[in-house]
């Protein structure tokens, strides 16, 4: 198994799940987990346990936990902030959730496997599939 890392930070405005997803995707991370992230939000977008429906939480807030997988063609992620009396909402982390200050972000890559997202009957979600064969090398070849 070969483990890589990688930390980034996102600026103000940044959509927080938009931005991870840029990161991978530019950096090619086939198999990316959120290590850590810590930061605020300008406001929170969740979807909360056992829901459907997605709750804006207003801000600002500290984001106290981020985490989850990233495959190629999508993320999971669940993130719990709190706001300035301390209390704490945590849910599946949605889009338009903004950076307000900035998020320092931490991915751990695992380079032998590959994850992928693929709808379950059984779930009604795209769920994670992770494929364990060693993503091919490029050979990069120099002229003498």
């Amino acid at each position: 198994m070969t483990i890589t890392t990688a930390t980034f930070r996102l600026r103000p405005g940044t959509d927080l799940r938009g931005g991870i997803e840029a990161f991978c995707r530019k950096r090619r991370l086939r198999a990316a987990t959120i290590v850590t992230c810590v930061g605020s939000l300008a406001h929170a977008r969740l979807r909360l346990a056992g829901g459907t429906r997605i709750e804006t939480i207003g801000g600002p807030l500290e984001i106290v936990s981020l985490v989850g997988t990233v495959a190629a063609n999508g993320a999971h992620l669940h993130a719990a902030v709190a706001d300035a009396e301390g209390r704490v909402t945590g849910g599946h982390l949605c889009a338009g959730s903004h950076v307000l200050t900035t998020a320092e972000v931490v991915v751990l890559e695992d380079r032998s496997s590959r994850y992928q997202r693929t709808f379950d009957l059984g779930t009604g979600y795209r769920e994670l599939n992770v494929d364990r064969r060693p993503a091919k090398r490029r050979i990069i070849r120099r002229e003498s």
